[in-house]
């Protein structure tokens, strides 16, 4: 189980979240970057030598992290260069992933599977080099029938051709029925678990109803954080955030000048 901070102020979650890019939570705090370092490295390690392509990002309730997750985890993986990577948002009711990558809901997934509009309009380049999304699409009176059908097969099958990895944002487990349906169109699930939050009942269901055989690992998140003594007494300098420069010239002029 791989333990990541959610916040990136470890615990206080931000004010705007919901009107906040996604891509950007987490800047100027080292220890939250290298922690999902981390993580795409156990990923890609796993993804290489299992050779698997599809992977779901997944919780059992709501609230736990897994859009947040979906979106970094594939930020990460492409920035390397190695991997060409594709977001899907299949969380139709909400499309959080589509809104914090600053797209538009539509034409998405709903629109393709419906027949209203082509691959190449769903197919969306990022601000990311390598990073592609296909955004959720409309809403839809029940999704879950949407995506048992053949097309979304066929769509996932011809992703495979086209992408290195494919990281599909699902709705919550135990919340509704989509995440169950397209389970054995992926070759496996990470699933996200919330310190303090999970009723441990629920995350035992919800494993359960997945099935182990699709679980790829578990990301528990939002642990608490140490503070920076902690940190800088283990690591160093390593995570020592730096100062800003005006900051650096400030305290040169005051030294120069004889002050403490």
């Amino acid at each position: 189980m791989v333990k990541i901070p959610f916040f990136w102020d470890y615990g206080n979650p931000p004010r705007n979240r919901r009107d906040e890019k996604l891509q950007t939570v987490g800047e100027g705090d080292p220890i939250f970057i290298q922690k999902f370092k981390g993580l795409r490295a156990i990923v890609e390690q796993k993804v290489d030598i299992q050779h698997l392509k599809v992977l779901g990002i997944t919780s059992s309730i709501a609230g736990e992290g897994k859009t947040l997750s979906c979106a970094l985890l594939g930020r990460e993986l492409a920035a390397t260069g190695r991997k060409k990577v594709l977001l899907v948002d299949v969380d139709i009711r909400k499309g959080d992933l589509t809104r914090g990558m600053g797209l538009r809901r539509s034409p998405g997934i709903t629109e393709y599977l419906l027949g209203s509009a082509t691959l190449q309009q769903v197919l969306k380049a990022t601000d990311v080099p390598n990073l592609f999304l296909v955004a959720c699409g409309a809403e839809t009176s029940s999704p879950a029938d949407l995506l048992a059908g053949e097309k979304f097969k066929s769509f996932i099958k011809d992703m495979r051709d086209k992408y290195d990895t494919i990281l599909i944002d699902t709705p919550p487990i135990l919340a509704v029925a989509d995440t169950l349906t397209i389970r054995e169109m992926a070759d496996g699930f990470i699933v996200l678990c919330r310190a303090g939050f999970t009723p441990r009942g629920m995350l035992k269901q919800a494993l359960e109803e997945l099935g182990e055989k699709y679980v790829l690992g578990a990301v528990l998140n939002c642990v608490e954080g140490r503070s920076d003594h902690y940190y800088q007494k283990y690591y160093g300098s390593y995570y020592q955030k730096s100062k800003p420069p005006l900051a650096l010239v400030s305290e040169a002029k005051s030294r120069a000048a004889g002050k403490p």
